[in-house]
């Protein structure tokens, strides 16, 4: 079974998609890979480096090694190292633009030193971290980029920001990474039913629904459902709770990517789970996959499944199966060309 669509960008997996058999210690790090490649879930692999890389950013020789000779055996390819800004890791005080530097150096540079073309950084250090480290990038030929992440959209004022630097150091190395959980058309039915599953009154539900559905921002979201069930008295603990939707998904449209088609470095084919025709039932893949593969993206796509979070009992390795399967089949159908 081919593992890449008919033409343009790649397939491949990211290691955040088995979380829960990694937390429960039914994978190690290298049999996570190894069933990766047994599944044909590549050929890309990406890795976040502070959840699988014991020690990191520091990684030994010895270990840089291992993993290149595991992307050899099992016919993988590094395809993007996540790292994080962590800027409030010091109680009270944020790091300066100095410091968020200097932490962010060692982990492009273990991103060099494991083989890996792309790293994801976040939009919680500067922009001027990033320019920066410039030369850093330069002299390893790295490309890196934040992760537009739900509720953000690539004109989300934080966007723009770095859109108008990025413009300005004119480098073909800084980008972004699309996570497509910005293009959802409603919240998966799985994690409503595990709303209820907690009991969570059903009104106040229904009332983060319709707000979630609202062409705002997740800021005014949280200010409009907060308004709307003050009358109610609801528990503050349930509003919290429901209020964390408008984070991890929000609406929007497969056009709204071509703003920035030719700085994207990477893509996070963010699901959840599928309808009966075996389509992601809450991100419109049809219409999103062609507009990147008639943008001309030739990079790799990781499926990155986060229905984790709630669903137990569920095996990983077959959801990032039927992504992919669906991603083969709406390419094939666009191109006209056998999946």
């Amino acid at each position: 079974m081919t593992t890449t669509p008919a033409k343009g960008f790649q397939l491949g997996s990211t290691l955040y998609s088995f979380t829960n058999e990694w937390h429960e210690r039914r994978y190690g790090f290298e049999d996570l890979i190894a069933e990766v490649a047994k599944r044909q879930l590549g050929p890309g692999l990406e890795l976040i480096g502070f959840s699988s890389i014991r020690g990191f950013p520091n990684v030994s020789d010895d270990f840089a090694a291992r993993f290149k000779d595991l992307m050899a055996e099992h016919g993988l390819t590094p395809s993007c190292l996540s790292i994080n800004a962590d800027m409030a890791i010091r109680r009270g005080t944020m790091m300066s633009v100095d410091e968020a530097v200097a932490y962010h150096a060692p982990q492009i540079e273990a991103a060099a030193k494991m083989g890996f073309p792309t790293v994801r950084c976040q939009f919680a250090a500067p922009v001027e971290v990033i320019i920066r480290l410039l030369p850093l990038l330069e002299k390893h030929g790295i490309k890196i980029g934040p992760e537009v992440h739900a509720p953000l959209n690539p004109s989300s004022p934080p966007v723009m920001a770095w859109r108008e630097a990025y413009a300005k150091a004119n480098s073909p190395l800084l980008g972004f990474i699309p996570d497509f959980g910005c293009c959802a058309s409603r919240l998966p039915a799985t994690y409503i039913a595990n709303l209820r599953r907690q009991e969570l009154p059903e009104d106040l539900i229904q009332l983060a629904l319709d707000v979630w559905q609202l062409p705002k921002d997740a800021g005014w979201k949280r200010q409009e459902f907060a308004r709307r069930v003050e009358p109610l008295n609801a528990d503050p603990a349930d509003v919290s709770a429901l209020a964390v939707m408008f984070n991890i998904l929000s609406p929007g449209t497969a056009e709204m990517w071509k703003e920035i088609m030719p700085q994207v470095v990477h893509v996070h084919g963010k699901f959840y789970d599928f309808d009966e025709h075996g389509d992601e039932a809450s991100i419109d893949y049809n219409s999103i996959l062609p507009v990147f593969h008639d943008g001309g993206f030739t990079g790799f796509m990781s499926s990155e499944w986060e229905g984790h979070l709630y669903m137990r009992n569920v095996d990983a390795f077959e959801m990032v199966a039927k992504h992919q399967a669906q991603a083969r089949r709406v390419i094939a159908k666009h191109t006209g060309q056998a999946a």
